[in-house]
């Protein structure tokens, strides 16, 4: 794990953040900065920087999650479809270089903003929705 990794500290307990799954290898939690209501990330709990980065079997398991996440977030806010994002590089928009999934809640008529223009959401707001969301896990 890294030391200053954000994403480390809330795997290591150290950082808040609105818990949706956890095993041995996998933790999913809400992104602060939700493109829509139940936007959530998957993450590996080993420091992996990218999809370069990661070995196979933990990409795998990654993405096993990620399924299972998807259709729970997409049942808890009856979303009409569900964005899958991955990024990985600055040039690719990667901000925190630990390997994340967006899982995003897609609703018929209403775009997606840049994640650049997102603004931080209440963490009662976000312990709410990973409640709804971990019913359908």
């Amino acid at each position: 794990m890294s030391e200053s990794c954000i994403f480390c500290k809330i795997v290591r307990k150290e950082a808040p953040a609105a818990v949706v799954y956890e095993d041995e290898q996998i933790l999913a939690f809400m992104d602060i900065r939700p493109v829509s209501e139940g936007h959530t990330l998957v993450i590996p709990k080993q420091h992996c920087e990218d999809i370069f980065d990661t070995p196979q079997d933990l990409l795998a398991a990654t993405h096993r999650v990620t399924q299972k996440i998807a259709s729970a977030a997409k049942k808890a806010t009856n979303a009409d479809g569900i964005s899958i994002v991955q990024q990985n590089g600055v040039a690719a928009g990667q901000d925190i270089f630990h390997l994340h999934v967006h899982i995003i809640p897609r609703f018929q008529g209403r775009p997606m903003p840049r994640f650049e223009d997102l603004t931080v959401v209440d963490r009662e707001v976000l312990n709410r929705t990973a409640e709804r969301v971990k019913q359908y896990v």
